[in-house]
């Protein structure tokens, strides 16, 4: 009866050794898989980030032509301000002529 004991003890050892190393070949071809796919994203991540540094600069571009005429629209803006001032006081101007 002890014999039969320790036989199915080993038995057992034997498959579960031999799970483990089945499964820790299957783990190392997965990694191998893996790290040729990650290695892959890598590149494309890298691609992306090239194309993000072109629309950065695009976009600095765009920044400074757009702030040159804004700030030329401003300068307008306020001549016009200075014409409408003057426009007012013409008016009250002529409004105080015909109240009186």
């Amino acid at each position: 009866m002890v014999g039969v004991a320790w036989a199915a003890i080993a038995i057992l050892a034997g498959t579960l050794m031999g799970a483990l190393f089945y499964l820790g070949g299957r783990i190392d071809s997965l990694d191998q898989r893996l790290g040729g796919r990650i290695d892959s994203l890598g590149g494309r991540f890298d691609s992306i980030d090239r194309r993000f540094d072109s629309i950065d600069r695009r976009l600095d571009s765009l920044d400074g032509r757009l702030g040159g005429r804004i700030d030329s629209l401003g300068s307008r803006v306020d001549g016009l301000g200075a014409r409408i001032d003057a426009l007012g006081s013409r008016f009250d101007e002529h409004a105080r002529q015909h109240s009186g």
